[in-house]
């Protein structure tokens, strides 16, 4: 029931941009816990991957002084991907195109972040 209900709030996160291609939610200790995804991508090793990146994320900012860490962004040739944590629990994971607009992917995952952690 729970997982229909995240499915469903990452159905519209990707609904609202061209831009995203995809999304997931994953637990803080790499667990896929819902997600839409295309069929090349792997959930074990996107769940694997967000974590080993927040975990390193969270020790830098810490390290280097830049308080609790929000988000992490990567950027390479064929897009992004962006994670941001959604409550104490949870990972919100999306991929991006390269041209894509940032700055309204940003505000659309807060949005989708703070719908997950409520419900978690």
């Amino acid at each position: 029931m729970r997982a229909d209900m995240l499915t469903a709030v990452l159905h519209d996160l990707n609904g609202t941009s061209a831009d995203i291609e995809a999304s997931g939610v994953i637990s803080t200790d790499g667990l896929m816990m819902a997600a839409v995804l295309p069929a090349t991508l792997d959930e074990d090793r996107v769940g694997a991957m967000s974590a080993a990146m927040l975990s390193l994320g969270d020790r830098s900012a810490k390290e280097l002084e830049r308080g609790t860490l929000e988000q992490v962004l990567i950027k390479g040739d064929h897009g992004y991907v962006l994670m941001t944590y959604a409550g104490d629990e949870a990972v919100l994971t999306v991929m991006a195109k390269p041209n894509a607009k940032l700055g309204l992917i940003f505000l659309d995952v807060k949005r989708a972040a703070e719908s997950i952690a409520s419900m978690l």
